[in-house]
């Protein structure tokens, strides 16, 4: 064998330790290990471990018009299967750190929105048109077409902003941050606290996880974010068994009296794909389906650009890697959500946890999914962790998604106005669509009064356009006599 193959044989032999499972995911090629991988998904389930819990109450409190309602055992095992499923194959598939579960703002939509209008089998049949419907923008390349055409200032804004937003969810969840009851009669918003100022053995937990999550990090110890969590869980649970404590919220950190239970599948396929055309006029199917696919569209194009951005994997143009697999899957999340009664599924940016802890390819999800599949039967279990012990890890991640804001050239105006508001809307209105929409619309606004609208993308002018029509849908419901 002459001497150039032999180096050609050894440059072409895999690192030591590389097997197939590392080349599938490109575990090593994307600096990543194993270990960082399995942490990652530990930590990003239990960040959104909540869900389990939160999805049931909101559709389980809520009625159909003809006064029925969704069986909360029955919507734990949708909520779970769904996202178990769906973010092992978005990891498979997509190869990226991002798991899926049911959607809380669009939960909340079909709860209080959709369903008193219609019965809960064709409230759920909207949810599987409209994952169709992303489906098939898909396919037809205009949804990725969308996301290639926005600049790549506005992609690192919808970065900061959402880590903005995510660290607000993390402080609200937590009760450090209230909202200031309307009876007050005052102007503040929120304020510290549930009283304006921090009362409680809960918070104190959460005020310690924050300290321990930072510390650990600027001390760039491996698996910070998860340690955090673990060790205030733990501490959660000793604090609850001493001390007379009202509530936790969501999630009681104590023993389970039983630690397996028995899913109901019972939800699953549930649903009338065209079953609401019967219940309401066509105008109003339209605009409740518009509604669903505007906010789910613009919710995940955020939430992929974020993560991926965080995760260090855009490139040189500021693409995602395997956008048109990772967008399709998400749709098909959207559909599966609706078919099993738990709502619309769409991609979560508590995945920005995992990516704190290292994760970089969809083996994380492999974990997260494996973590939801084991809630089907283990929900007492993985279901302790109080949101006071899970909240300090979006703290910390929101910082580490804030710090690209530096890439944002603040002395050009076209950009930096756009920029801030899609930064500042995001948490201001709880919403990742609503910040993109601010920006979208603000940016072509001033390319056009500066003479500049020949730059604009073509596509941008058209998802301005929608937005303009999605914040304007209430006078748009009221002229055209929709109730």
């Amino acid at each position: 064998m002459s001497e150039t193959q032999k180096v050609a044989d050894r440059s072409s032999t895999p690192p030591p330790g590389v097997n197939s499972v590392d080349r599938y995911f490109k575990i090593s090629g994307r600096g990543s290990t194993f270990a960082r991988e399995v942490r990652g998904g530990f930590a990003t389930f239990f960040t959104m471990a909540y869900i389990l819990v939160l999805n049931p109450i909101i559709l389980g409190s809520a009625k159909d018009k003809f006064g029925h309602q969704l069986d909360a055992v029955q919507l734990t095992t949708a909520t779970a299967l769904v996202a178990a499923v769906m973010t092992i194959i978005m990891g498979v598939g997509g190869n990226l750190p991002l798991a899926l579960a049911a959607g809380l703002g669009l939960n909340a939509v079909v709860a209080f929105q959709i369903a008193p209008l219609m019965s809960w089998d064709d409230a759920m049949g909207l949810v599987v048109l409209e994952g169709l419907l992303i489906c098939v923008l898909v396919l037809t390349g205009l949804r990725e077409a969308v996301m290639h055409a926005i600049p790549q200032p506005l992609k690192q804004a919808i970065s900061v902003g959402i880590g903005l937003f995510i660290a607000f969810i993390g402080f609200v969840d937590a009760g450090f941050i209230t909202r200031v009851p309307d009876a007050a009669n005052t102007t503040v918003p929120v304020q510290l606290g549930g009283t304006g100022t921090l009362t409680g053995w809960p918070i104190l937990v959460f005020c310690l996880g924050v300290l321990l999550t930072i510390a650990l990090l600027a001390r760039k110890v491996k698996g910070a974010i998860l340690i955090s969590i673990v060790t205030m869980t733990a501490l959660a649970m000793i604090i609850n068994s001493v001390a007379d404590i009202k509530t936790w919220g969501l999630t009681t950190p104590a023993w389970p009296d039983k630690v397996v239970d028995t899913p109901d599948f019972g939800l699953i396929g549930d649903f009338s794909l065209f079953g609401a055309f019967g219940e309401t006029t066509a105008i109003t199917v339209v605009l409740l389906i518009f509604t669903l696919v505007l906010s789910d569209f613009f919710d995940t194009m955020g939430t992929v650009v974020g993560i991926s951005a965080e995760a260090g994997l855009l490139d040189e143009q500021g693409k995602v890697p395997n956008i048109g697999r990772v967008l399709l899957v998400d749709g098909v999340a959207a559909a599966a959500g609706g078919a099993a009664s738990s709502s619309s599924a769409t991609s979560y940016i508590e995945s920005a946890a995992g990516v704190g802890e290292g994760a970089r390819t969809g083996f994380a999800n492999l974990i997260t999914g494996g973590l939801f599949g084991l809630a089907l039967f283990l929900t007492p279990l993985l279901t302790i962790v109080p949101l006071q012990a899970a909240a300090p890890a979006l703290v910390a991640v929101g910082f580490l998604m804030m710090t690209q804001v530096k890439h944002i050239d603040w002395d050009r105006y076209e950009i930096a106005i756009p920029a801030f508001l899609t930064i500042a809307v995001m948490p201001f209105t709880y919403s990742i669509t609503n910040g993109i929409g601010a920006g979208f619309v603000a940016y072509v606004v001033i390319k056009t009064v500066l003479g500049k609208a020949k730059e604009i993308h073509w596509l941008l002018w058209g998802t301005s356009v929608l937005f303009l029509v999605y914040f304007a849908i209430n006078p748009i419901e009221q002229v055209l006599g929709v109730k």
